[in-house]
């Protein structure tokens, strides 16, 4: 089996904590290089055993042996980099949010494409298979009618004072960092997409951000939705998907991994455990499409259409009313 060769630029905590080890556990993957600004790289590098370091990302990119290149730099800083690496040929698996605007994102997903390579945003929970098995439970009947999801993701920010999740510019707030993953799971359970986007938050008096989130999403086969994100409520990752005859409940939706690699679904009275890897298959997939030279089930399309309703809910906050969203604005 022939694997991919990644390279991995910035030594931020997502990378060493779960994709690093991730892409040491994948088939058909191999880590040959990391890359930072100051010191780090090294370090990283004789901690995963891996080949290559390098003190710019710019070095790591000019580096023809890497294909791929895992991005999880501070969400202002997306696009420039994914820009850069497509230029240089590599195909781009980069942390959500992809960008920080509809603008932004669509500039990075052309860039890609005139350059040849292939693009996906780390939305890795979608990959871990109990979501093909609520998708499943929902087509079956077993539930009814669908009439309501609530879809929520919360924890306690500590040590906020020099956090990047609290600084507006760089794309901090609840939305951009946990609130994507509620609105992208609505919009990817569902399959459908919402007509209209109103949301509520608490700002932070001193920088201006979203601490938390309310989100009421009224999507176009009726279905009404609720989202809400914090930084200012206790741990929760869960989702909850609501019929006529019963409901679907998922508590470890986004994260299972922090309790184990097994999650459940709850339908009505009874439950399902389901095991699965979710950053494995992630990388997995990513690296399959490259070799294969397919499309990755989650596209830039896709990418795009979420992040439209991102842009939606802060225009809501900004303007304090609802955001109607017609076909035309997702149009790729």
């Amino acid at each position: 089996m022939r694997k991919v060769r990644w390279g991995v630029i910035s030594t931020a905590d997502i990378a060493q904590t779960q994709v690093i080890p991730a892409i040491l556990r994948s088939e058909n993957a191999e880590l040959v290089g990391i890359a930072s600004r100051d010191s780090k790289a090294k370090d990283v590098a004789e901690k995963f055993l891996i080949p290559n370091y390098y003190q710019s990302y710019e070095e790591l990119l000019r580096d023809q042996e890497i294909e791929a290149v895992y991005i999880p730099l501070p969400n202002h800083l997306h696009s420039e980099w994914v820009k850069k690496a497509a230029k240089f040929g590599k195909h781009v698996l980069v942390e959500k949010p992809a960008a920080l605007s509809t603008v932004e994102t669509q500039e990075m997903v052309e860039f890609c494409h005139r350059n040849n390579v292939k693009f996906m945003e780390a939305f890795m929970y979608q990959f871990h298979p109990q979501h093909k098995r609520v998708k499943e439970i929902i087509k079956s009947g077993e539930i009814g009618e669908i009439k309501f999801m609530r879809a929520s993701f919360s924890f306690f920010l500590e040590n906020r004072k020099n956090n990047i999740r609290m600084n507006k510019e760089m794309g901090g707030g609840s939305i951009y960092d946990v609130g994507c993953y509620g609105i992208h799971a609505v919009r990817h359970l569902l399959g459908t997409e919402p007509v209209k986007v109103e949301a509520f938050a608490e700002l932070d008096p001193r920088t201006g951000t979203d601490l938390s989130a309310i989100v009421h999403m009224k999507m176009e086969n009726g279905v009404n939705c609720v989202i809400d994100s914090s930084f200012d409520m206790s741990f929760r990752q869960e989702y909850e998907i609501v019929g006529t005859r019963s409901r679907i409940f998922v508590p470890h939706a986004y994260r299972p991994d922090v309790v184990s690699h097994d999650a459940v679904v709850y339908v009505g009275d009874r439950s399902e455990n389901i095991a699965g890897d979710q950053y494995k298959l992630q990388i997995e997939h990513f690296s399959n499409a490259i070799v294969n030279s397919s499309e990755p089930s989650y596209s830039a399309e896709n990418t795009l259409k979420n992040m439209r309703v991102i842009e939606a809910c802060y225009q809501s906050i900004e303007e304090g009313r609802a955001i109607t969203l017609n076909e035309s604005q997702f149009e790729v």
